[in-house]
């Protein structure tokens, strides 16, 4: 995927506004990318709205370099210069029904005014007229958006029955520009949260990807908590309890000390030590987290607190674990638990920092050398390979003769039989 950057997109988006406008027709910029610049960020897309409709915008650009997937709805991507990405231009709108509590059932194309009003909240209502530089607001999201308030256009209850994904997109908003939630919104999602589960897993599991890698997630979890969220998406972390609450402040603040850091390392922050590696597995198959993720999750949760310490390991111990690929995420996790776990963190990046073949050296032996001395294949392996690594990272071995030395002696007593070799 090509990198994009920033001042290509706007541009681009600009010249889309541009075309539209010499071609008769209305065109802003809208949503997101309206909230971000009046807050001073910049925008991760643009979107543009305009009461042309998905044929005339595709005659307007082209077939060859627009898309249509979304016409149902009345949205049509435009593609831009590789550094530019896509602009997604979606016609004036009003929404039918939302049979499935996801999607309108059908739309039908209207006014800038109306097209503001389906929108989910007030910040994310307005639009932009990068042309003459102008906000156009029909629903107050420059007051809300001066006022630090994350507020539903409408009635919160009836935006939340159109699209349930919209709570937790609520808390969501709410915690990563430091907004307050309002009341009307915070009571109904409260009153609905259990109908969240009509969202999809793999949605579901985007907005917590966004909500954990964001530096406030720890305001974020806290919302989940207290609007009954946490409950139907996450209930192994809602506190039981005085000692419970006790806990889920120590939590809270751990995930705030967290600083940067991707969604496994914070979702790992999150579920240790309310879960076992098995729990956390759990969690990741409920949300269809992939593969990769549920892997390094897993291990995160197992580890967290094996760094702890680090200086008084055997290196066959703290070895493998500054190999693994995860490695970044524990010396964070570990870095954040306490001034102890700081320090074991540092004495780690020392050991970091050696060469390559002093801190991964090959292994003395592999299976093939033991095919070769004539033990047997099986099960064993295993076993005596990890045994001899483990000799040969602790300076007990000197040379592969010493370690197939070893191995038959472990073949010899049998204790390569009925042990495990983790």
């Amino acid at each position: 995927m090509p990198t994009l950057i920033p001042d290509e997109q706007r541009r681009f988006a600009l010249e889309v506004v541009r075309r539209l406008r010499e071609a008769g027709f209305e065109a802003y910029w809208a949503g997101g990318c309206v909230r971000d610049r009046l807050l001073g960020r910049e925008p991760v897309d643009y979107d543009v709205a305009t009461n042309a409709e998905p044929e005339r915008i595709r005659a307007i650009f082209g077939r060859r370099r627009t898309l249509a997937l979304g016409a149902a709805f009345g949205v049509i991507s435009v593609i831009g210069p590789k550094p530019a990405g896509l602009v997604e231009v979606t016609t004036f709108r009003r929404d039918a029904a939302y049979s499935d509590g996801r999607h309108p059932d059908s739309v039908s194309f209207s006014t800038a005014a109306e097209d503001a009003s389906r929108r989910d909240f007030t910040i994310n209502g307005m639009f932009y007229d990068p042309i003459e530089q102008r906000v156009i607001d029909f629903v107050g999201g420059r007051e809300d958006l001066a006022a630090h308030i994350v507020r539903a256009i409408g009635r919160a209850r009836e935006r939340f029955a159109e699209d349930k994904l919209r709570m937790l997109r609520a808390v969501r908003f709410a915690a990563a520009f430091d907004f307050t939630l309002d009341g009307e919104a915070r009571g109904a999602i409260a009153e609905m949260a259990a109908e969240i589960h009509v969202v999809s897993p793999e949605r579901i599991a985007v907005e917590m990807r966004r909500l954990l890698a964001d530096r406030n997630r720890a305001a974020g979890v806290r919302l989940l908590v207290e609007t009954g969220l946490a409950e139907q998406l996450l209930p192994e972390i809602v506190p039981r309890g005085d000692s419970g609450r006790r806990e889920m402040e120590a939590k809270l603040d751990f995930l705030a000390r967290l600083g940067e850091c991707g969604f496994p390392a914070a979702l790992a922050a999150l579920l240790a030590p309310c879960v076992d590696p098995a729990g956390a597995a759990e969690v990741c198959r409920r949300w269809k987290i992939s593969n990769d993720d549920r892997e390094r999750i897993c291990r995160l949760v197992e580890h967290r607190d094996s760094l702890l310490g680090a200086a008084e390991l055997p290196w066959s111990k703290l070895q493998p674990l500054l190999t693994a690929d995860w490695i970044g995420d524990l010396l964070n996790l570990t870095e954040a638990a306490s001034p102890a776990g700081a320090e074991a963190a540092a004495y780690c990046r020392q050991l970091l920092a050696m060469p390559p073949e002093n801190l991964d050296p090959p292994p003395l032996l592999t299976g093939d050398d033991l095919l070769a001395a004539g033990i047997p294949a099986g099960p064993c392996y295993k076993i005596i390979l990890q045994r001899v690594r483990d000799a040969q990272l602790d300076g007990q071995l000197a040379d592969r003769a010493e370690a197939l030395a070893m191995a038959r002696v472990i073949v010899e007593r049998g204790e390569g039989r009925g042990e495990r070799g983790e």
